[in-house]
């Protein structure tokens, strides 16, 4: 396989996970992470993989483990990687989905190789620009803004459980990259009706009416996160001013209709983040010593949520054994919070209910 650099410290960090997954029998096709590399900032940004198989696994419960092994041994290599590499990889898709256009062009177009094929990676990309704007579009980027305007980004809630060192660094970098950034990735591909590549691309090239001085602020802040800066509170404050100008350049909801493909898609991409699922929990429940996770079991619940109202969506846009097979998996997602209690409950209640768990995750993935 060839190996992609991102930056020398997250390309290296890359090569290392790929190993720690070739020695436990993970062997994906391809690995990838969310963003581009100028959106990975030292010390403080975490590397969010994408796993691409060439094919199924025998047993999906099988590969999760191997999967949080690998991913528990990656960690242990530093005690860095606590915060590095917080989480197990976010989706686990196969080459044929891909291929097929199962898998939302929007998340494609994020993508950087980590390891496998540059050739293959760079044609889904190209396919991602070329495809029409859709209502898909429209959604993943709303659910960006949606999730952190109106007051609901909140800097306490981002935890520093496996920050040890730069808090306020760490807080600042929250500001500007869980923040700031995504909402104006989101508002610039709204307004231009592209897909961007990344945060940092948007903040450079897309600088509505008088934004342009604040992009360049938050741009040179990024690159001195660490060290003398700003008072995270003061930050926000500056943050939300920001936020707002930017919804005003951010166009009105489209009425647009449903693309025939998006069922599919829609599955692909619940398939694809239920596939890691137990890899993460296993983790969670039973992390390296001195990394925290409670904060990441807290979060199952807005993962699993989304999950599930999607599952029975597709439970009534689907028949028969498809039906009643997405059905079995809505009702293996209990809602309510997730705590350390409830995901091992949860953990149990797909043991105990393996193969609708394995039918489902390899349904439709060739």
């Amino acid at each position: 396989m060839t190996t992609a650099r991102p930056t020398a410290s997250y390309a290296e960090l890359g090569v290392a996970y790929g190993e720690r997954l070739a020695a436990r029998g993970v062997a994906p096709s391809m690995l990838t992470h969310k963003w581009q590399a100028s959106d990975l900032i030292a010390p403080h940004s975490d590397i969010d993989v994408r796993v691409v198989l060439g094919q199924v696994p025998d047993s999906w419960w099988e590969w999760n483990e191997r999967l949080a092994g690998a991913h528990s041994q990656a960690v242990l290599l530093d005690p860095a990687h606590s915060r590095l590499l917080e989480h197990p990889p976010g989706f686990a898709f196969t080459v044929s989905e891909v291929d097929r256009n199962r898998v939302s062009p929007a998340e494609i177009s994020t993508w950087t190789l980590i390891t496998g094929n540059p050739t293959a990676l760079q044609r889904w990309k190209s396919r991602a620009q070329m495809v029409p704007w859709s209502r898909a579009d429209e959604r993943f980027y709303r659910g960006i803004l949606d999730a952190r305007t109106g007051g609901r980004y909140r800097l306490d809630k981002d935890s520093t459980d496996n920050v040890h060192h730069d808090l306020d660094g760490y807080r600042r970098h929250c500001v500007v990259w869980h923040y700031v950034a995504p909402c104006w990735f989101a508002s610039a591909a709204l307004a231009t009706r592209t897909r961007c590549p990344g945060k940092t691309a948007a903040l450079t090239q897309w600088h509505p009416g008088e934004l342009e001085s604040r992009a360049e602020d938050f741009l040179r802040l990024s690159s001195t996160a660490s060290g003398p800066g700003p008072i995270p509170a003061e930050l926000l404050r500056s943050a939300h001013i920001t936020v707002d100008g930017l919804l005003r350049h951010t166009p009105p909801p489209r009425s647009m209709p449903e693309e025939p493909k998006t069922e599919a898609a829609a599955w692909t991409t619940t398939a694809g983040m239920l596939r890691v699922r137990v890899a993460r929990w296993i983790y969670y429940l039973n992390p390296p010593p001195g990394t925290a996770t409670g904060y990441l079991i807290a979060r199952e619940e807005k993962e699993l949520r989304s999950a599930r109202n999607t599952l029975n969506r597709l439970a009534d846009q689907t028949t028969g054994d498809e039906a009643l097979l997405v059905r079995a998996m809505a009702a293996l997602l209990p809602p309510g919070p997730t705590t350390t209690s409830t995901l091992r409950d949860l953990l149990a209640l797909w043991g105990r209910h393996r193969s609708v768990v394995e039918d489902f995750l390899s349904a439709r993935s060739t």
